[in-house]
Protein backbone atom coordinates (compact mmCIF):
# COMPACT_ATOMS: atom_id res chain seq x y z
CA UNK A 1 0.00 0.00 0.00
CA UNK A 2 1.42 4.16 -0.43
CA UNK A 3 1.52 6.28 2.08
CA UNK A 4 -0.78 8.85 2.18
CA UNK A 5 2.42 11.36 1.23
CA UNK A 6 3.36 9.53 -2.00
CA UNK A 7 -0.10 8.94 -2.81
CA UNK A 8 -0.75 12.59 -2.68
CA UNK A 9 2.53 13.34 -4.74
CA UNK A 10 1.33 11.00 -7.30
CA UNK A 11 -2.08 12.83 -7.48
CA UNK A 12 -0.91 16.39 -7.59
CA UNK A 13 1.78 15.52 -10.30
CA UNK A 14 -1.07 14.47 -12.73
CA UNK A 15 -2.80 18.06 -12.45
CA UNK A 16 -2.27 21.24 -13.54
CA UNK A 17 -4.54 24.29 -13.57
CA UNK A 18 -7.22 24.71 -16.08
CA UNK A 19 -7.05 27.26 -18.97
CA UNK A 20 -8.23 30.72 -18.41
CA UNK A 21 -11.19 31.88 -19.42
CA UNK A 22 -13.24 35.28 -18.74
CA UNK A 23 -16.55 35.87 -16.93
CA UNK A 24 -19.00 38.91 -15.91
CA UNK A 25 -18.15 39.91 -12.79
CA UNK A 26 -21.31 39.01 -10.99
CA UNK A 27 -19.95 35.44 -11.30
CA UNK A 28 -16.51 35.36 -9.95
CA UNK A 29 -16.93 35.32 -6.59
CA UNK A 30 -14.46 32.27 -5.64
CA UNK A 31 -12.86 32.15 -8.73
CA UNK A 32 -8.93 32.26 -9.39
CA UNK A 33 -7.89 35.18 -11.28
CA UNK A 34 -5.45 33.61 -14.14
CA UNK A 35 -3.68 36.87 -14.50
CA UNK A 36 -2.51 40.02 -12.71
CA UNK A 37 -5.40 42.98 -12.65
CA UNK A 38 -3.36 46.73 -13.61
CA UNK A 39 -5.37 49.06 -12.81
CA UNK A 40 -5.84 51.11 -16.18
CA UNK A 41 -7.40 54.19 -14.23
CA UNK A 42 -6.14 56.81 -10.85
CA UNK A 43 -8.08 56.16 -7.70
CA UNK A 44 -9.86 58.33 -7.11
CA UNK A 45 -10.14 59.47 -10.50
CA UNK A 46 -10.21 63.21 -9.05
CA UNK A 47 -9.81 65.47 -6.34
CA UNK A 48 -12.99 65.14 -3.91
CA UNK A 49 -14.46 65.59 -0.45
CA UNK A 50 -14.26 62.59 1.97
CA UNK A 51 -17.17 64.48 4.05
CA UNK A 52 -20.44 66.09 3.56
CA UNK A 53 -19.30 70.46 3.87
CA UNK A 54 -18.02 73.16 2.53
CA UNK A 55 -15.54 73.77 0.15
CA UNK A 56 -12.69 76.67 0.80
CA UNK A 57 -9.75 78.40 0.37
CA UNK A 58 -7.44 78.34 3.02
CA UNK A 59 -6.26 81.72 2.68
CA UNK A 60 -9.77 82.94 4.21
CA UNK A 61 -9.48 81.17 7.35
CA UNK A 62 -6.20 82.10 8.83
CA UNK A 63 -7.74 83.18 11.84
CA UNK A 64 -10.96 80.84 11.89
CA UNK A 65 -11.62 78.82 14.98
CA UNK A 66 -15.03 78.49 17.59
CA UNK A 67 -14.03 81.86 18.98
CA UNK A 68 -13.28 83.72 15.67
CA UNK A 69 -15.68 82.17 13.40
CA UNK A 70 -15.26 83.66 9.55
CA UNK A 71 -18.30 84.26 7.52
CA UNK A 72 -18.01 83.29 3.88
CA UNK A 73 -20.53 83.89 0.97
CA UNK A 74 -21.97 80.31 0.09
CA UNK A 75 -22.13 80.38 -3.94
CA UNK A 76 -22.34 76.92 -5.14
CA UNK A 77 -24.32 73.68 -4.05
CA UNK A 78 -21.84 70.62 -4.92
CA UNK A 79 -23.60 67.23 -5.10
CA UNK A 80 -21.72 63.69 -5.60
CA UNK A 81 -22.11 62.97 -9.18
CA UNK A 82 -21.75 66.75 -10.74
CA UNK A 83 -19.53 68.83 -12.03
CA UNK A 84 -18.77 72.06 -10.73
CA UNK A 85 -19.78 75.22 -12.94
CA UNK A 86 -18.12 77.81 -10.70
CA UNK A 87 -14.79 78.51 -9.65
CA UNK A 88 -14.11 80.27 -5.60
CA UNK A 89 -12.76 83.40 -5.65
CA UNK A 90 -11.56 85.59 -2.13
CA UNK A 91 -14.48 84.95 0.75
CA UNK A 92 -16.35 81.88 -1.00
CA UNK A 93 -17.06 78.61 -0.05
CA UNK A 94 -19.42 75.97 -1.75
CA UNK A 95 -21.84 73.03 -0.14
CA UNK A 96 -20.42 69.73 -1.02
CA UNK A 97 -21.17 66.50 -0.75
CA UNK A 98 -19.14 63.25 0.17
CA UNK A 99 -17.24 62.02 -3.18
CA UNK A 100 -18.07 65.24 -5.05
CA UNK A 101 -15.37 67.32 -7.67
CA UNK A 102 -13.98 69.37 -5.71
CA UNK A 103 -14.12 72.87 -7.26
CA UNK A 104 -11.70 75.28 -8.71
CA UNK A 105 -10.38 77.27 -6.40
CA UNK A 106 -11.05 75.33 -3.19
CA UNK A 107 -7.98 73.47 -0.89
CA UNK A 108 -9.30 71.81 1.48
CA UNK A 109 -13.27 71.28 3.10
CA UNK A 110 -14.47 72.12 6.23
CA UNK A 111 -16.75 69.52 8.04
CA UNK A 112 -20.25 70.45 7.84
CA UNK A 113 -20.21 69.82 11.72
CA UNK A 114 -17.22 72.41 11.93
CA UNK A 115 -19.92 75.01 10.60
CA UNK A 116 -23.51 76.82 11.68
CA UNK A 117 -25.11 74.50 9.56
CA UNK A 118 -24.63 71.68 10.88
CA UNK A 119 -28.21 70.63 11.93
CA UNK A 120 -29.72 70.87 8.89
CA UNK A 121 -32.28 68.30 7.62
CA UNK A 122 -32.37 66.10 4.27
CA UNK A 123 -32.93 67.83 1.55
CA UNK A 124 -32.41 71.61 3.24
CA UNK A 125 -30.93 73.91 0.39
CA UNK A 126 -27.54 75.39 0.66
CA UNK A 127 -27.07 78.60 3.20
CA UNK A 128 -26.22 82.05 1.56
CA UNK A 129 -23.71 82.16 3.85
CA UNK A 130 -21.83 80.04 5.89
CA UNK A 131 -19.55 80.51 9.43
CA UNK A 132 -16.15 78.64 9.87
CA UNK A 133 -15.78 77.62 13.40
CA UNK A 134 -12.50 75.10 13.09
CA UNK A 135 -8.82 75.93 11.96
CA UNK A 136 -8.61 74.91 8.50
CA UNK A 137 -5.30 73.61 6.64
CA UNK A 138 -4.92 73.00 3.19
CA UNK A 139 -6.30 69.27 1.95
CA UNK A 140 -8.36 68.85 5.10
CA UNK A 141 -11.12 66.37 4.10
CA UNK A 142 -9.81 66.15 0.26
CA UNK A 143 -9.40 62.91 -1.24
CA UNK A 144 -6.73 63.70 -3.62
CA UNK A 145 -6.34 62.25 -7.19
CA UNK A 146 -4.26 59.11 -7.16
CA UNK A 147 -3.78 58.62 -3.88
CA UNK A 148 -5.26 55.22 -3.74
CA UNK A 149 -4.25 53.87 -6.60
CA UNK A 150 -2.32 54.71 -9.77
CA UNK A 151 -1.86 53.42 -13.06
CA UNK A 152 -0.40 50.64 -13.80
CA UNK A 153 -0.41 49.46 -10.61
CA UNK A 154 -0.80 45.69 -10.06
CA UNK A 155 -3.81 45.61 -7.57
CA UNK A 156 -4.71 41.31 -7.57
CA UNK A 157 -2.31 38.96 -8.39
CA UNK A 158 -3.09 35.99 -10.54
CA UNK A 159 -4.04 33.14 -8.59
CA UNK A 160 -6.08 35.08 -5.72
CA UNK A 161 -9.45 33.48 -4.92
CA UNK A 162 -11.75 36.29 -5.74
CA UNK A 163 -13.42 37.42 -2.07
CA UNK A 164 -16.10 39.92 -2.10
CA UNK A 165 -13.58 42.84 -1.50
CA UNK A 166 -11.78 42.25 -4.30
CA UNK A 167 -14.93 42.18 -6.43
CA UNK A 168 -16.18 45.25 -5.07
CA UNK A 169 -12.46 46.38 -6.21
CA UNK A 170 -12.44 45.16 -9.59
CA UNK A 171 -15.74 46.94 -10.33
CA UNK A 172 -14.23 50.16 -8.60
CA UNK A 173 -11.33 49.79 -11.25
CA UNK A 174 -14.13 49.28 -14.49
CA UNK A 175 -13.66 45.34 -15.07
CA UNK A 176 -16.58 43.96 -16.26
CA UNK A 177 -15.07 40.79 -17.42
CA UNK A 178 -13.01 38.91 -14.82
CA UNK A 179 -9.62 36.83 -16.34
CA UNK A 180 -10.13 33.74 -13.97
CA UNK A 181 -9.45 29.91 -14.62
CA UNK A 182 -11.98 27.92 -15.67
CA UNK A 183 -14.17 26.40 -12.89
CA UNK A 184 -13.28 22.30 -12.69
CA UNK A 185 -16.50 20.23 -13.50
CA UNK A 186 -16.87 16.93 -11.45
CA UNK A 187 -19.00 14.14 -12.38
CA UNK A 188 -20.53 12.29 -9.66
CA UNK A 189 -21.21 8.25 -9.52
CA UNK A 190 -22.12 6.30 -7.13
CA UNK A 191 -22.60 2.16 -7.16
CA UNK A 192 -24.54 -0.15 -4.91
CA UNK A 193 -27.69 -2.36 -5.07
CA UNK A 194 -28.31 -1.23 -1.42
CA UNK A 195 -28.75 1.75 -2.14
CA UNK A 196 -32.03 4.06 -2.86
CA UNK A 197 -32.77 7.92 -3.60
CA UNK A 198 -33.21 10.10 -0.28
CA UNK A 199 -37.07 10.19 -0.91
CA UNK A 200 -37.90 6.62 -1.26
CA UNK A 201 -39.14 4.77 1.91
CA UNK A 202 -36.39 2.16 3.14
CA UNK A 203 -37.25 -1.72 2.44
CA UNK A 204 -34.90 -4.56 4.26
CA UNK A 205 -31.25 -4.84 3.46
CA UNK A 206 -31.54 -1.07 1.41
CA UNK A 207 -29.93 2.31 2.73
CA UNK A 208 -30.30 5.76 1.53
CA UNK A 209 -27.62 7.23 -0.78
CA UNK A 210 -25.77 9.69 1.86
CA UNK A 211 -22.55 9.34 -0.64
CA UNK A 212 -24.06 11.50 -3.79
CA UNK A 213 -25.69 13.96 -1.97
CA UNK A 214 -22.34 14.88 0.53
CA UNK A 215 -19.68 14.48 -1.98
CA UNK A 216 -21.69 16.85 -4.53
CA UNK A 217 -21.66 19.41 -1.24
CA UNK A 218 -18.01 18.93 -1.09
CA UNK A 219 -17.42 19.65 -4.50
CA UNK A 220 -19.53 22.50 -4.73
CA UNK A 221 -17.93 24.26 -1.35
CA UNK A 222 -14.84 24.24 -3.26
CA UNK A 223 -16.76 26.17 -6.03
CA UNK A 224 -16.72 23.51 -8.54
CA UNK A 225 -19.29 22.38 -11.33
CA UNK A 226 -21.56 18.92 -10.23
CA UNK A 227 -22.71 16.56 -12.89
CA UNK A 228 -24.63 14.05 -11.04
CA UNK A 229 -24.63 10.76 -12.92
CA UNK A 230 -26.80 8.49 -11.19
CA UNK A 231 -26.76 5.77 -8.82
CA UNK A 232 -25.00 2.04 -10.88
CA UNK A 233 -26.55 -1.44 -9.51
CA UNK A 234 -24.02 -3.71 -9.12
CA UNK A 235 -23.29 -5.57 -12.54
CA UNK A 236 -20.49 -4.78 -14.90
CA UNK A 237 -23.14 -3.10 -17.75
CA UNK A 238 -24.52 -0.36 -15.52
CA UNK A 239 -21.41 0.77 -14.37
CA UNK A 240 -19.98 0.92 -17.67
CA UNK A 241 -23.21 2.95 -18.86
CA UNK A 242 -22.47 5.80 -16.12
CA UNK A 243 -19.32 6.03 -16.84
CA UNK A 244 -19.66 6.41 -20.46
CA UNK A 245 -22.37 8.86 -19.89
CA UNK A 246 -20.07 10.83 -17.35
CA UNK A 247 -16.93 10.69 -20.14
CA UNK A 248 -20.10 12.08 -22.85
CA UNK A 249 -20.08 15.24 -20.40
CA UNK A 250 -16.28 16.22 -20.97
CA UNK A 251 -15.68 16.85 -17.20
CA UNK A 252 -12.84 17.72 -15.33
CA UNK A 253 -12.72 14.94 -13.11
CA UNK A 254 -15.06 11.67 -12.07
CA UNK A 255 -15.57 10.78 -8.68
CA UNK A 256 -17.55 7.26 -7.95
CA UNK A 257 -18.18 5.97 -4.58
CA UNK A 258 -18.36 2.25 -3.29
CA UNK A 259 -17.17 -1.03 -6.07
CA UNK A 260 -13.33 -0.65 -5.74
CA UNK A 261 -12.95 -2.84 -2.73
CA UNK A 262 -12.67 -6.34 -3.29
CA UNK A 263 -15.89 -7.77 -3.31
CA UNK A 264 -17.21 -9.66 -6.12
CA UNK A 265 -19.78 -7.48 -6.88
CA UNK A 266 -17.15 -4.19 -7.57
CA UNK A 267 -16.69 -3.57 -10.96
CA UNK A 268 -15.72 0.09 -10.89
CA UNK A 269 -11.95 -0.78 -10.92
CA UNK A 270 -12.41 -3.33 -13.73
CA UNK A 271 -14.81 -0.67 -16.15
CA UNK A 272 -11.75 1.69 -15.76
CA UNK A 273 -9.13 -0.37 -16.67
CA UNK A 274 -10.47 -1.36 -19.53
CA UNK A 275 -10.91 2.19 -20.52
CA UNK A 276 -8.14 3.57 -19.16
CA UNK A 277 -5.75 2.35 -16.07
CA UNK A 278 -5.48 2.48 -12.64
CA UNK A 279 -2.27 4.55 -11.31
CA UNK A 280 -3.16 2.50 -7.47
CA UNK A 281 -6.09 1.59 -5.49
CA UNK A 282 -5.02 1.01 -1.67
CA UNK A 283 -3.28 3.53 0.57
CA UNK A 284 -1.78 3.12 4.00
CA UNK A 285 -4.66 4.95 5.95
CA UNK A 286 -8.03 4.57 8.16
CA UNK A 287 -10.38 5.18 7.06
CA UNK A 288 -9.76 4.94 3.39
CA UNK A 289 -8.34 2.33 2.47
CA UNK A 290 -9.50 0.93 -0.98
CA UNK A 291 -9.10 4.91 -2.52
CA UNK A 292 -8.54 4.14 -6.29
CA UNK A 293 -6.95 7.00 -8.32
CA UNK A 294 -6.12 6.92 -12.21
CA UNK A 295 -7.99 7.67 -15.51
CA UNK A 296 -11.29 6.71 -17.44
CA UNK A 297 -10.89 7.75 -21.44
CA UNK A 298 -7.89 10.12 -20.07
CA UNK A 299 -10.16 11.82 -17.35
CA UNK A 300 -8.87 11.35 -14.02
CA UNK A 301 -11.02 9.21 -12.23
CA UNK A 302 -11.00 8.99 -8.35
CA UNK A 303 -12.32 5.49 -6.71
CA UNK A 304 -13.59 6.47 -3.20
CA UNK A 305 -14.83 4.05 -0.77
CA UNK A 306 -18.66 3.42 -0.38
CA UNK A 307 -18.71 4.00 3.52
CA UNK A 308 -19.48 7.72 3.96
CA UNK A 309 -16.71 8.54 6.35
CA UNK A 310 -14.13 6.89 4.33
CA UNK A 311 -15.63 8.95 1.22
CA UNK A 312 -15.57 12.06 3.29
CA UNK A 313 -11.90 11.99 4.31
CA UNK A 314 -10.40 10.83 1.35
CA UNK A 315 -12.05 13.42 -0.64
CA UNK A 316 -10.36 16.47 1.90
CA UNK A 317 -6.90 13.91 1.82
CA UNK A 318 -7.58 13.59 -1.87
CA UNK A 319 -9.49 14.79 -4.62
CA UNK A 320 -9.87 18.32 -2.53
CA UNK A 321 -6.18 20.01 -3.41
CA UNK A 322 -6.59 17.77 -7.18
CA UNK A 323 -9.51 20.19 -7.56
CA UNK A 324 -7.39 23.02 -5.78
CA UNK A 325 -4.75 22.62 -8.11
CA UNK A 326 -7.26 22.17 -11.59
CA UNK A 327 -8.48 25.98 -10.04
CA UNK A 328 -4.98 27.56 -10.19
CA UNK A 329 -5.04 27.99 -6.36
CA UNK A 330 -1.51 28.47 -4.71
CA UNK A 331 -1.98 26.49 -2.01
CA UNK A 332 -3.13 22.72 -3.01
CA UNK A 333 -2.67 20.95 0.38
CA UNK A 334 -5.03 21.76 3.79
CA UNK A 335 -3.03 23.95 6.78
CA UNK A 336 -2.84 21.58 10.17
CA UNK A 337 -3.17 23.02 13.60
CA UNK A 338 -1.42 21.60 16.28
CA UNK A 339 -3.95 19.99 19.44
CA UNK A 340 -3.74 18.57 22.83
CA UNK A 341 -5.15 15.33 23.23
CA UNK A 342 -7.82 15.25 26.41
CA UNK A 343 -8.05 11.34 26.38
CA UNK A 344 -5.74 8.48 25.05
CA UNK A 345 -5.96 7.06 21.74
CA UNK A 346 -5.44 3.62 20.50
CA UNK A 347 -4.80 3.07 16.29
CA UNK A 348 -3.67 0.31 14.09
CA UNK A 349 -0.38 2.13 13.05
CA UNK A 350 -2.27 3.14 9.84
CA UNK A 351 -2.23 6.70 9.12
CA UNK A 352 -4.90 7.82 10.59
CA UNK A 353 -8.18 10.50 10.36
CA UNK A 354 -10.11 10.92 13.45
CA UNK A 355 -13.17 12.66 14.31
CA UNK A 356 -13.27 14.76 16.77
CA UNK A 357 -14.08 17.83 18.79
CA UNK A 358 -11.77 20.84 19.64
CA UNK A 359 -12.10 23.31 22.05
CA UNK A 360 -10.30 26.38 23.47
CA UNK A 361 -9.12 25.82 27.32
CA UNK A 362 -6.46 28.35 29.18
CA UNK A 363 -5.29 29.14 25.33
CA UNK A 364 -5.10 25.97 24.46
CA UNK A 365 -6.90 23.75 21.98
CA UNK A 366 -8.29 20.36 23.10
CA UNK A 367 -8.92 17.97 21.16
CA UNK A 368 -12.04 14.91 22.29
CA UNK A 369 -13.04 12.35 20.25
CA UNK A 370 -16.74 12.24 19.07
CA UNK A 371 -17.94 8.74 19.38
CA UNK A 372 -16.59 5.44 17.93
CA UNK A 373 -14.51 5.72 14.81
CA UNK A 374 -16.38 3.59 12.46
CA UNK A 375 -16.37 4.88 8.67
CA UNK A 376 -19.90 4.36 8.44
CA UNK A 377 -20.51 6.41 11.39
CA UNK A 378 -21.63 9.32 10.11
CA UNK A 379 -22.77 10.96 12.70
CA UNK A 380 -19.63 11.04 14.73
CA UNK A 381 -18.47 13.17 11.64
CA UNK A 382 -21.48 15.26 11.92
CA UNK A 383 -20.57 16.07 15.62
CA UNK A 384 -16.92 16.68 15.16
CA UNK A 385 -15.32 19.86 14.03
CA UNK A 386 -11.63 18.50 13.65
CA UNK A 387 -9.99 15.63 12.02
CA UNK A 388 -6.73 14.82 13.64
CA UNK A 389 -3.80 12.89 12.06
CA UNK A 390 -2.16 9.98 13.34
CA UNK A 391 0.77 9.66 11.64
CA UNK A 392 1.60 5.74 10.07
CA UNK A 393 3.35 3.60 12.90
CA UNK A 394 1.55 5.07 16.09
CA UNK A 395 -0.81 2.97 17.70
CA UNK A 396 -1.23 4.80 21.04
CA UNK A 397 -1.35 8.76 21.77
CA UNK A 398 -1.75 9.45 26.15
CA UNK A 399 -3.63 12.45 27.74
CA UNK A 400 -1.49 15.30 26.74
CA UNK A 401 -0.20 14.48 23.22
CA UNK A 402 0.10 16.90 20.70
CA UNK A 403 -1.69 15.93 17.43
CA UNK A 404 -1.84 17.86 14.08
CA UNK A 405 -5.64 18.43 13.00
CA UNK A 406 -7.36 19.94 10.62
CA UNK A 407 -10.10 21.90 11.40
CA UNK A 408 -12.79 21.23 9.06
CA UNK A 409 -14.78 24.84 9.59
CA UNK A 410 -17.66 24.61 6.36
CA UNK A 411 -17.10 20.86 6.48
Amino acid sequence: MLSVKKAQERILASFKPLEGTTIAIEAALGCILSQDIISEIELPSFDNSSVDGFAVRTEDLHLSDANNPVSLLVTADIPAGSVPTVSLGAGQAARIMTGALLPTGADAVVMVEDTDFAHQTAGSSAPDHVKILAKVKKNDYIRKRGSDILTGQKILPAGLKLRPQDIGMLAMLGVPNVPVNKRPRVAIISSGDELVPVNVPLKPGKIHDSNTYMLAALVEILDCEVLQMGVAADRYEDVEILFDRAANFEPDLIISSAGVSVGAHDFIKDVVEASGSLNFWKVDMRPGKPLAFGAFQDIPFFGLPGNPVSSFVNFLVFVEPALRLLKGEKTALRQTTLVTLKEPIESDGRESYLRAQVTHENGRAIATLTGHQGSGNLFSLVQANALLIIPSGVKSCPPGSEVDAWILENH
